[in-house]
């Protein structure tokens, strides 16, 4: 009997895991005093490593607490951060190992900074173009990267409905920068 509820409870943390942030998620969401979080760099070897990691799905369920509302609010302050200011930002390079990104849509009126949950390219349509990029997460290096300069992007709003668009022109390359994050791709890996 013990070795039954052993396996139930042991079965039902790592399922709580996968559909909640961890608890060294939270600290990391929770952390500092401020409403800018500390985004990982090359520069330091541990978050170098961290910055390589594939991330995991963000669940329905992550979206319903106090976690997620928080850590939404802190990576909208930190990119928009006047001392380090960019037009996007991937949760990793914050720490926080999940499928979730925020970008700045220049292609809609008002340039408003939007999230994406889970988000997926699925088609890369027309041609390439090289264009100068640079990273929060890379300080002081730019370089000329190659990206689709249209593509058909689907992924889950917040309120968790799957949606898919086709995004173009400086947004998509936005985007193309900010997934490859979540599979632990980095800009400088393209640099031609």
């Amino acid at each position: 009997m013990k070795r039954l509820l052993f396996t139930i409870f042991l079965a039902m943390t790592i399922v709580s895991c996968k559909t909640d942030f961890t608890a060294q998620e939270r600290e990391v969401i929770h952390a500092g005093d401020r409403e800018i979080m500390y985004v990982l760099s090359i520069a330091e070897p541990e978050d170098s490593l961290q910055l390589r990691e594939v991330c995991l799905p963000v669940s329905e369920r992550m979206l319903q607490g106090e976690d997620y509302a928080t850590l939404r609010r802190r990576m909208l302050a930190t990119v928009q951060d006047p001392e380090n200011e960019g037009v996007g930002i991937a949760a990793p390079q914050v720490g926080v190992l999940r499928r979730m990104v925020a970008v700045q849509r220049f292609d809609k009126e008002g340039e408003p900074f939007e999230f994406f949950l889970n988000p997926e390219i699925v088609e890369r349509i027309g041609e390439k173009q090289s264009g100068g990029e640079g990273c929060l997460s890379v300080p002081e290096i730019r370089g000329d990267v190659e990206r689709w300069q249209k593509i058909r992007l689907r992924y889950h709003d917040e309120q968790f409905a799957e949606r898919e668009e086709i995004i173009e022109g400086f947004t998509a390359v936005i985007f193309q920068h900010e997934l490859d994050h979540l599979d632990g791709r980095l800009f400088i890996d393209y640099i031609e």
